[in-house]
C-alpha cells in the first residue's frame, strides 16, 4: 500500500471515529435532556423543600432536606429509575422482591413499586423519618405491594437485621452510593451479604475521585460487572452486576 492510500486510510478512519463519537454524544444529550424532563418543582414556594418527578405514569412529589447528603435527589437516581421505567419489559420488577440500600430520599424504591415491585428501602436511622414520608405519601393505594422502610447501617448487624436463610432478594438497587465517604469496607460487606447466586443488582455510580472510583475495581473481586447505559455529560455509569462463579461455592473470607 503506497503512502497516499495510508493516508487515506488513516484519514477515513478518523472521521468514521470522529462521526461516531459525535452520535454518540448526540445520544448521549438527547437521554439525559429526557431524563431531566422528568423532573419539576413547586410552582409555589412552601415551608418545605420539595422536588417533583414523572415516573411510572405517575407524579412523584419528594421532600428533601439541603443540610443532608441523603435527604437530596442526586442524578444517579433519576438515570436509575428511567431505566427502569424503559426497559420494564426486560427487567420484569412485578412480584420481584427488591431492596434499595442508600435509598436516601426514596425516590428509587418508589418507582420500583409503582413498577409492581415488593421493596425494601433502607437507609441510616436519622434518615428513616423523610424516606418513610415519601415512600408512604407517594406509593399508598397505588401499589400492588406496599413498600416498607428499614433501617440498614452498612456492614452492622447484616445477619441480624438480613439473615442468609429467610431473605432473599431478586433485584438490590443502588444509587449514588460510592462517594466521598470512610465506610466502602462496609458497603461492599453489604452488597455480598445480601446478593444471592440469582440476585442482580442495578447500581448508578457517578464517577468523582480515584479513591471511590477504585472501588470499581474491588467491586469487581466479587462479582462480575456489566456497563448497560453510559452518560459521559453527567460522568455516570449504570451497572448490572451479579456474583461471580455464580455456580461455585460461595468464599469464606470476603477479599478486601
Amino acid at each position: 500500500m503506497d503512502l497516499t492510500s495510508s493516508q487515506h486510510n488513516r484519514l477515513h478512519n478518523e472521521q468514521k471515529r470522529k462521526s461516531e463519537r459525535q452520535a454518540g454524544e448526540k445520544e448521549d444529550e438527547q437521554i439525559v435532556t429526557e431524563i431531566m424532563r422528568r423532573r419539576f418543582f413547586p410552582d409555589v414556594i412552601t415551608y418545605k423543600a420539595w422536588e417533583g418527578f414523572h415516573f411510572a405514569g405517575h407524579e412523584i412529589r419528594i421532600t428533601e432536606a439541603t443540610d443532608c447528603y441523603g435527604a437530596v435527589v442526586w442524578p444517579s437516581a433519576l438515570v436509575l429509575c428511567y431505566f427502569l421505567e424503559t426497559n420494564s419489559k426486560q427487567y420484569n420488577l412485578v412480584d420481584k422482591n427488591v431492596i434499595e440500600i442508600g435509598a436516601g430520599t426514596g425516590l428509587v424504591s418508589i418507582v420500583a413499586s409503582l413498577l409492581g415491585a415488593l421493596v425494601t428501602a433502607t437507609d441510616l436511622p436519622e434518615l428513616l423519618g423523610n424516606l418513610q414520608h415519601n415512600v408512604l405519601q407517594n406509593t399508598k393505594l397505588k401499589c400492588k405491594h406496599q413498600p416498607c422502610v428499614k433501617e440498614l447501617s452498612w456492614g452492622i448487624d447484616l445477619e441480624k437485621k438480613f439473615p442468609r436463610a429467610s431473605c432473599h432478594f431478586d433485584y438490590i438497587m443502588a444509587a449514588d452510593v460510592v462517594y466521598h465517604h470512610p465506610f466502602l469496607d462496609e458497603l461492599l460487606l453489604t452488597f455480598d451479604h445480601l446478593c444471592k447466586n440469582d440476585t442482580v443488582i442495578m447500581w448508578a455510580m457517578k464517577f468523582r475521585l480515584d479513591k471511590e472510583n477504585q472501588f470499581v475495581d474491588r467491586f469487581q473481586t466479587l462479582f462480575d460487572l456489566e456497563v448497560i447505559s453510559n452518560f459521559p455529560s453527567l460522568n455516570i455509569t449504570l451497572y448490572k452486576a451479579m456474583r461471580k462463579g455464580r455456580m461455585k461455592v460461595r468464599p469464606s473470607k470476603l477479599p478486601i
